[in-house]
């Protein structure tokens, strides 16, 4: 796996900042530009399930792709002032419920890869919540505008794939969250 004859020459050139932002950082590697994330954690995925077996998505509006989004819960790790050195699991827990109205008993480790590892160096981590309650009515925080929508886990694909024929932008992980709760067993 760890082939040097298979690295590009300038793979481990001295890279070269040419953005600093407050989240992100443009850099450049050799002929190699990528985007990095400036938080230490970087991103978690949540797989989050009602007891009534249903799933829950988020809808929002991403500038970046100038369209609403479907997603899970989800959000950076340590991007709180003041909890710049927390662990995924709790991110997990504190986007759910800031995003979702849902509190969990517990969240585990599912599965991490890169988020897109040609252009980027986060690393997104997919977390289970178990046994989750209501406690609130979500909608994120202060700068966001959450819709949340709870979709029979039977009916998800479909419903996702549905919002996409309605226009929405729907991430391809979603597709990959779905597998992993419905493989849930797998990953204990």
């Amino acid at each position: 796996m760890n082939d040097a004859r298979r690295k590009p020459d300038d793979a481990h050139a001295t890279p070269e900042t040419l953005y600093q932002g407050r989240w992100l950082r443009l850099s450049r590697r050799g002929r190699w530009e990528y985007a990095e994330r400036t938080n230490p954690g970087g991103a978690v995925i949540i797989l989050a399930v009602t007891p009534e077996d249903k799933v829950l998505f988020v809808e929002q509006y991403r500038v970046a792709v100038q369209q609403f989004t479907i997603e899970m819960p989800a959000g950076l790790v340590g991007d709180v002032a003041g909890q710049q050195h927390e662990t995924t699991l709790l991110a997990a827990q504190r986007e759910l419920e800031e995003e979702t109205g849902y509190r969990c008993s517990r969240v585990t480790f599912v599965h991490e890869g890169p988020s897109s590892s040609g252009m980027s160096t986060e690393i997104i981590a997919f977390v289970r919540a178990h046994d989750l309650v209501k406690v609130g009515s979500g909608g994120g925080d202060a700068s966001e505008n959450i819709v949340v929508h709870e979709v029979p886990r039977s009916e998800a694909g479909a419903w996702l794939l549905a919002r996409a024929k309605d226009g929405y932008s729907i991430d391809p992980k979603l597709f990959a969250g779905l597998w992993f709760i419905e493989h849930a067993e797998a990953f204990g």
